[in-house]
């Protein structure tokens, strides 16, 4: 589903794992004979344990190249100490924040969007030379604060719920900020956010580090976003007891499994798969200190923990380094890009960019996300001003509905008409 048919996506080794043999495309074949001397049968090499690409999810992260840019350079003009109508933003100062290199970068965009940016001085009127967004790019540009104020409950949810799962429900600052662009959190949030929740939130300085400590338990949000996607209630009792040859399976354990295509498992595979789907764990806001981490059930619960981590990002990945970052939070495995690996049918390591990143798989339809925030979509209305399409799969649902009964619609007049034709004839 995540890669375009017709032609099977090549598999590829991970170089951030080279001594690592990963995800075999048949995970019950027979080991190879050893390569003895004597006889005439020889042996049989094993075969090459294999990553299958995710084409699609590797151009998700292409796709953000450009509006990471645009975005920058917008956050840049507004921080520019100038009056609230022109914000401009003088060249020089926009070496001074991203380098002379880069510079010519964000040249080059400015060049090639005039219906975003706009130049003035320098010349023979003299001045130095300054951009800063159109009439139509500020406007958009001002839609931010509602996003933002949309994003605000979301945002207290999501904290509350990070600290809940952590082991003494406190989290260093400095980690907080680390993910915070993939949370949404405003650069401020330390001033304006925080301490506008005291029964929250708190912050202490334990011996010399500055933790977000949570101040008050809410049984209500030790749920997870899987848990959440669940609705037993509306599943035949038959098909509770059923399973699909994806490895899927309904059931209150079970996870979302979409394997990349070119993965061929065999039925040995899917029975196990079907076996760790029904295994019951603990809550990953449960304390992890209880768990022996070495059982089958706590091994899964482990990978409940970062299903839970990823949703609760804005757009359900992140980087692999700023995933390793909560490994004494949450107690993650030792081994954690290998866990990652072997459950290639929840998560996707992709090493297109300048880190590898971890997707959500579930979480995407092909290289769009399904669910987007307030912040994500004023963000996708900001790059539209370049000719990006805006994704948002609701509304591409209904539309295709709205189509469906449009053609219902005409094939239906189409066949009255045809029967009064015929009827008027007899």
């Amino acid at each position: 589903m995540l890669a375009t048919r017709g032609a099977t996506p090549k598999p590829y080794l991970l170089p951030f794992l080279p001594s690592m043999s990963i995800s075999s495309t048949s995970p019950s074949s027979s080991p190879a004979r050893p390569r003895g001397g004597g006889g005439g049968g020889g042996g049989r090499r094993p075969k090459k344990k294999v990553y299958h690409r995710e084409r699609e999810l590797d151009h998700a992260v292409d796709l953000q190249k450009k509006p990471y840019l645009l975005l920058r350079l917008r956050s840049l003009i507004l921080s520019s100490s100038a009056s609230s109508m022109s914000r401009p933003l003088l060249l020089r100062d926009l070496e001074k924040e991203v380098g002379f290199v880069q510079k010519w970068t964000f040249l080059s965009l400015i060049q090639r969007h005039p219906s975003v940016f706009k130049v003035s001085g320098g010349g023979g009127g003299g001045g130095p030379i300054a951009v800063r967004l159109t009439e139509k790019a500020a406007r958009i540009s001002d839609e931010e604060a509602l996003a933002r104020a949309l994003m605000e409950p979301i945002l207290v949810r999501n904290l509350r719920k990070l600290l809940m799962m952590s082991m003494d429900c406190r989290i260093p600052l400095e980690k907080i900020e680390l993910i915070a662009p993939e949370l949404g959190l405003p650069p401020t949030f330390k001033t304006c956010l925080i301490p506008g929740y005291p029964q929250f939130f708190s912050v202490q300085n334990i011996q010399g580090v500055e933790y977000l400590c949570l101040e008050s338990w809410d049984s209500s949000l030790a749920i997870t976003t899987r848990e959440e996607k669940l609705d037993l209630e509306t599943i035949p009792v038959d098909a509770k007891k059923s399973f699909s040859k994806d490895g899927n399976f309904l059931g209150p354990f079970a996870f979302k499994l979409k394997f990349p295509a070119g993965f061929r498992p065999n039925k040995k595979y899917i029975e196990e798969v079907l076996k760790w789907q029904k295994m019951a764990f603990p809550s990953p806001y449960l304390n992890a200190r209880q768990f022996e981490p070495a059982t089958p059930q706590a091994r899964k619960r482990a990978v409940a923990v970062l299903h839970e981590l990823l949703s609760l990002t804005m757009e359900k990945r992140l980087t692999s380094d700023k995933l390793d970052a909560f490994h004494n939070e949450y107690k993650l495995p030792c081994k954690l890009l290998l866990c990652l690996v072997k459950n290639h049918g929840i998560f996707y390591i992709t090493n297109k960019g300048a880190r590898s990143t971890v997707f959500l798989k579930e979480a995407y339809d092909g290289h769009n996300l399904l669910d987007k925030c307030p912040l994500l979509k004023f963000y996708d209305r900001f790059v539209s001003l370049i000719g990006r399409p805006c994704f948002d799969a609701k509304l591409r649902r209904i539309r295709g509905f709205e189509a469906f009964f449009k053609i219902t619609a005409k094939r239906l007049i189409r066949v009255g008409k045809d029967n009064a034709e015929i009827n008027g004839r007899l």
